[in-house]
């Protein structure tokens, strides 16, 4: 149980606290049972209800989960360890096909966007007060919305995806609440949400997006946000098509309080169309980045939705940084404005890669899904097994544990660094390290 490890306090934020604190030192391993409130009440000496509140504060920051008449516990993976932390480190000889990074050849060259940026901003520099979001910025992000059926709504700019995602989630949820996202998906919203005090629900999908009755059912439950990923889902590749869209709406308008957050993950790297769900529910919000398409480096992220969301993501970012670079908002419109990336070449070149992986890897009998995007995602029956495999064989791999709650287990490799010469022996190291286990579609 709690070997030598005493709790202490008196008030329910000093025992949060003290509990925290020896998950924090390791002498509360994940896993490990806390003691029932009515027995630690009295052990401290105080109302059960001052343990109770302090449990609640802990669950609430994803520190201990309870699971009934089994009581809590120390969560497995305290939401204070990254899922990113889960990586294996690619020794040197070894090809590392876990970092989930774009292909450097894909990327534009950013010198002329940057040049012609610092010319204009050695014309008018940016200054205290100025607008946060250039207007040239705005008007081309608007466009872009506009074409692929986005609704009207302002635009605003945040550093990345993750921090618009976790911007709107915090401008309507609270500590406690329920947000539904994908299972398996992105490991870094997967964080996010506890480390907000929020609680996963998993929705789980196939290559078409969020399966309908999933959402539902989460909502039922009493979700109160819903992530959904358009494009090249991560990791599994999955891409919204118009008929799941549909089906989505017709869940969505069932539920219109709900909150509902787009990340249009492959904006400018899949040449399909996004097939928005926005529009259905009350309050919603529409995120693209440049990362995937222009660099990782280029931490800009269109962000629209409903008036009052965006209104109090912008008077809530005032606060805190103020506004996003306006050198990069120059960058990033002049990058549009010039057609510097060729989405269908983009599209090619990784679906080339993909698809030829998936097709070799079912050549051997292994099931693999990647519709769209950079990465293919393999399901095995031993994730850690096959990774240390994988590894001893000259190929780092991403464990499923990164993107994983209730799914099956499962392996990521991104396709970014092969080359054709490489997919055939990469084929026979997945086939040898992870024997085909059940198929789950994502395909």
């Amino acid at each position: 149980m709690l070997g030598e490890y005493r709790i202490s306090g008196r008030r329910a934020s000093d025992i949060a606290a003290s509990v925290e604190l020896g998950v924090a030192s390791g002498d509360l391993a994940p896993c490990h049972v806390l003691p029932p409130m009515r027995e630690l009440a009295a052990t401290l000496g105080v109302n059960p209800n001052t343990v109770a509140a302090a449990y609640r504060t802990l669950r609430e920051r994803g520190v201990i989960e309870t699971a009934g008449r089994r009581g809590s516990r120390v969560r497995p993976r305290p939401a204070s360890t990254a899922r990113g932390s889960l990586r294996v480190e690619a020794p040197p000889g070894v090809r590392d096909l876990g970092d989930g990074n774009p292909d450097p050849a894909l990327l534009p060259d950013l010198a002329p966007a940057l040049a012609v940026a610092a010319q204009a901003y050695g014309r008018e520099p940016a200054l205290y007060g100025d607008a946060a979001v250039l207007p040239r910025f705005a008007e081309l992000a608007r466009a872009g919305l506009d074409a692929d059926g986005v609704p009207a709504g302002p635009v605003a700019v945040a550093s990345g995806s993750l921090d618009a995602i976790e911007r709107v989630l915090v401008a309507h949820l609270r500590p406690g609440d329920a947000v539904a996202v994908e299972d398996p998906g992105w490991g870094a919203l997967l964080d996010l949400v506890p480390a907000l005090g929020m609680r996963v629900v998993p929705v789980a999908l196939d290559g078409e997006g969020p399966l309908p009755e999933e959402v539902r059912r989460a909502l039922r439950a009493g979700a109160r946000a819903l992530v959904v990923t358009d494009r090249a889902q991560n990791p599994t590749g999955a891409t919204v098509t118009a008929g799941r869209a549909d089906a989505l709406r017709s869940v969505l308008a069932e539920y219109p309080a709900v909150l509902l957050i787009e990340d249009d993950h492959g904006h400018a790297i899949v040449d399909l169309p996004v097939h928005p769900l926005a529009g259905v529910t009350e309050r919603w919000a529409f995120v693209r980045s440049a990362s995937k398409a222009y660099g990782p480096d280029l931490r800009v992220a269109v962000l629209t939705g409903d008036g009052l969301t965006v209104d109090r993501v912008t008077g809530r970012q005032r606060l805190g940084p103020g506004w996003v670079s306006g050198l990069l908002q120059r960058t990033v419109a002049h990058l549009w404005e010039t057609g510097a990336v060729d989405t269908t070449a983009v599209d090619r070149s990784y679906g080339a890669r993909r698809d030829a992986l998936v097709r070799a890897l079912g050549e051997r009998g292994i099931a693999a899904y990647g519709r769209t995007g950079m990465n293919v995602w393999v399901p095995v029956s031993d994730e850690t097994g096959a990774v240390a495999r994988l590894l001893h064989a000259g190929w780092v791999v991403a464990p499923g544990a990164r993107f994983r709650m209730t799914s099956p287990q499962g392996i990521r490799l991104t396709v970014s660094s092969l080359s054709t010469a490489d997919i055939e022996p990469l084929a026979d190291a997945v086939a040898a390290a992870a024997p085909a286990a059940r198929p789950v579609s994502h395909g």
